[in-house]
């Protein structure tokens, strides 16, 4: 029989009705792999929490064409925003030009934003409980693993709820999906294997092997076929051997992502190393 996964994977395609017993199972699941609000369409049951959900998914969806309109004039793109299926999602990504950032964050605090993290490539923003963060380089404890003005020029326009907003390509998100997956939070959801499976195609490849991230997405796409075939559960933690040897090759062929790995050492002597290690060998998603 089926595992977890699979049911959810398949309940999602409408190949599969769970059981009574079956859904608040498959509900937490689904809440694991980002993909709750698309499980509970498909269920004829939990009503309060799917309304809940598209309550959250509706003030997404404003909150972010707000902030796209303030920033139409600029060189910016949502990324690791367009999925195969609705999503609510905790933020707002946006990759913004290096000339441009300082009047994005200009802009987005005339809204009413405030800017509570400001890092090297990232500034965050609230606003009540909507967070908005602004990269000039996708990366993580302040080492660069995409060039941002690279992947900005797989920007384009795509229709939000009918209003227009900007964003990478969807080829580019199943890059950008695997680099962030594999090297920024060494986990894989299902939700990541649906970008991958709905939109990876030649471009694909070639946008990969420019932005140097040609292993993350070789490692996503062997995870996800073992995810559907049954062998592995979602959420996929990665392994530290394979970590380890990913990071190896990562900086071998990167060279900014060569370069700025010596960052870490200043990012992490300003956190809690040990609590921030805890966390990352423990928790189930991201």
């Amino acid at each position: 029989m089926f595992g977890e996964t699979l049911k959810l994977l398949k309940a999602l395609e409408g190949l599969y009705k769970p059981k009574n017993e079956e859904v608040l199972k498959l509900a937490e699941v689904a809440k694991l792999n980002k993909l709750y609000l698309a499980f509970l369409r498909r269920v004829d049951v939990l009503h309060r929490d799917l309304l809940l959900e598209e309550a959250r998914y509706k003030r997404y969806l404003k909150n972010a064409i707000e902030v796209s309109g303030a920033l139409k004039n600029l060189n910016y793109a949502f990324y690791k925003f367009r999925k195969p299926v609705d999503h609510v999602s905790v933020d707002l990504d946006i990759l913004i030009s290096v000339d441009d950032a300082p009047k994005a964050a200009r802009i987005l605090r005339q809204l009413g934003f405030k800017a509570v993290v400001v890092e090297p490539y990232t500034v965050t923003l609230e606003k009540g409980n909507f967070i908005v963060d602004l990269y000039t380089q996708p990366s993580f404890a302040w080492i660069v693993y995409i060039n941002g003005g690279k992947l900005l020029r797989y920007a384009e326009d795509f229709e939000l709820s009918g209003m227009w907003v900007r964003g990478i390509s969807r080829e580019a998100e199943v890059a950008v999906t695997a680099a962030h997956s594999i090297y920024k939070e060494h986990m894989v959801l299902l939700i990541d294997c649906l970008v991958a499976q709905k939109w990876m195609n030649k471009k694909t490849r070639e946008i990969a092997a420019e932005l140097k991230v040609e292993k993350a997405l070789e490692k996503l796409l062997n995870i996800c076929e073992s995810v559907n075939r049954g062998l592995v559960e979602a959420p996929i933690r990665l392994k530290p051997p394979i970590l380890l040897a990913t990071f190896l090759e990562k900086a071998v062929k990167d060279s900014a992502f060569r370069a700025t790995l010596p960052n870490a050492t200043r990012y992490l002597m300003r956190r809690s190393i040990g609590a921030d290690v805890l966390s990352r060998l423990t928790r189930k998603s991201y």
